[in-house]
């Protein structure tokens, strides 16, 4: 049974101008879960007006008071967490597990960005001419345009929309086609907890439609984007037309370093769950193993048993380790991936088809599998699948371990496995990431400290932890001069 989700737009929940509708699927079972917005530019050019005009009074609300907000929103998270949970799995997939995880990476985000309302710090500094005071503090930036993924459906959206509601801006919030159940809750729960109409706006829609109207439409002061490296450069790129500022989190090929003195029960373990979890859909998901020639076979045996003990379900069924990819669409592009793979010399030792056989039918699921005797050059250790496929290489030592994980396009995540202090320290360094693990996987990041990557994983920014704040503010220099005279600075000094 189905229901219908609606824009909310200036406080109130409606239908899209246009009238037209899409399917939210359960990608386990086929089913129908909702009727959703086919929203239009009409629908953007209204959220936006709402949200440009309650800026200008979400602005002047005290920040701590803004953090209230978010305090409330965390403590309905928290209350709602197991239903929003399953809600998410049979949205999009995940094992159910997975699915509180990410839950709780929004509770995680609502406490830390509500304290944020007393952190805005700014700072005070020494002038060069007396009798003067100096001082730097933050503005908001005004209205921006919010773009999420479908892979952490309360995850991300806020990371993003939290730091930017406690800094005072106004938000359109346009999510992923493929989860808007969890968007549609994350605004009922702003809204019960009280943030006043117009300060967020959900539009759901397409990216060619309600997306590409938020890119250039002339109130839209900024976009926090996460999706793929394809569509990052067109948001960069026309948003950059008008001077926007603009925050990518793109993609990733993050490799597991695997040396001959490591844990190989740990390391097994640990990338079974960075490539395997979430069904391999994660940008930090582990999707290349670098292995010590000492070693590489027997960890091979080891990753080849595990992969092939995987069973695909429903993910809330407890007995499920790997649930349904998204859509036919990444479900057809994880099968193509497979077969370039093949073609290309790799080795196949599990998986690699797409499940036709009973319940699994009616979903989209694609057995987990594992690529022996890839090279560095090949597309299936350079490219992003995004999807339950993992490659393992060889490396003949860590120096030639390093200069193989660092030589792709991204660098979001790495890992590396060792008891040598010097390896270790050696890894960090070199490591051309945003993001580092120290015997663990590459997946898995903490809400209090900066996530984003090097290269073409994004442009720079960085979202959650101390910098979180930093995209949605502006800083702005305050001079008090009290000397009752002219002073020239750089020239009367």
């Amino acid at each position: 049974m189905s229901y219908r989700i609606q824009n909310y737009i200036q406080g109130k929940w409606q239908d899209a101008v246009s009238g037209r509708i899409t399917d939210d699927v359960n990608p386990a079972t086929g089913q129908v879960i909702a009727e959703v917005p086919a929203s239009s530019g009409e629908d953007v050019l209204r959220a936006v007006a709402a949200a440009k005009d309650a800026q200008r009074s979400w602005r002047l609300v005290p920040p701590p008071k803004r953090g209230d907000v978010l305090y409330r929103a965390g403590a309905i998270l928290q209350r709602r967490k197991e239903e929003l949970a399953r809600a998410m799995t049979r949205e999009m997939g995940k094992v159910l597990e997975e699915a509180r995880g990410d839950v709780q990476e929004g509770i995680d985000m609502a406490y830390y960005m509500a304290g944020e309302g007393r952190r805005s710090f700014g700072f005070t500094t020494t002038s060069e001419l007396p009798d003067k005071f100096a001082m730097a503090v933050r503005d908001p930036i005004g209205v921006g345009a919010i773009i999420t993924p479908w892979n952490f459906p309360m995850a991300i959206p806020t990371w993003k929309c939290f730091p930017a509601l406690v800094a005072g801006n106004a938000l359109v919030f346009k999510p992923a086609s493929d989860t808007p159940l969890l968007a549609l809750e994350l605004g009922r729960i702003l809204e019960e907890a009280g943030l006043p109409p117009g300060v967020l706006n959900l539009v759901f829609g397409s990216g060619s439609e309600v997306g590409e109207a938020l890119i250039h439409h002339p109130d839209i002061q900024f976009i926090s984007f996460t999706g793929s490296g394809d569509t990052g450069r067109r948001v960069a790129s026309e948003a950059g037309r008008d001077l926007k500022r603009v925050s990518l989190e793109l993609g990733g090929k993050n490799a597991v370093i695997v040396m001959d003195d490591a844990d190989l029960d740990l390391a097994t373990d640990a990338i079974i769950w960075s490539a395997y979890g979430t069904t391999g859909q994660r940008c930090t998901a582990c999707s290349r193993v670098i292995a010590h020639r000492r070693i590489h076979d027997e960890l091979v045996d080891r990753l080849e048993d595990r992969v092939k003990a995987l069973r695909l379900g429903d993910g809330l069924q407890d007995t499920t380790d790997v649930g349904p990819v998204i859509n036919r669409a990444a479900l057809e592009k994880i099968d193509g991936y497979v077969k370039i793979g093949e073609g290309e010399g790799a080795r196949k030792v599990a998986g690699g088809t797409i499940a036709t056989e009973g319940d699994l039918a009616r979903g989209f699921f694609y057995s987990p599998t594992l690529f022996t005797d890839v090279t560095p050059a090949m597309r299936v250790a350079r490219e992003e699948i995004f999807g339950p496929v993992l490659s393992v290489l060889r490396a003949d030592s860590l120096e030639d371990a390093l200069t193989t994980a660092n030589d792709v396009a991204y660098g979001l995540s790495s890992s590396i496995f060792t008891q040598d202090v010097n390896r270790t320290f050696k890894a960090i360094r070199d490591l051309a990431t945003g993001i580092v693990y120290i015997n663990q996987g590459t997946t898995g990041a903490e809400i209090h400290l900066p996530f984003g990557g090097q290269k073409e994983t994004g442009n720079g920014h960085r979202e959650a932890g101390v910098g979180g704040i930093d995209f949605f503010t502006e800083w702005k220099a305050v001079y008090i001069d009290y000397s009752g005279r002219m002073q020239r600075a750089q020239i009367d000094t």
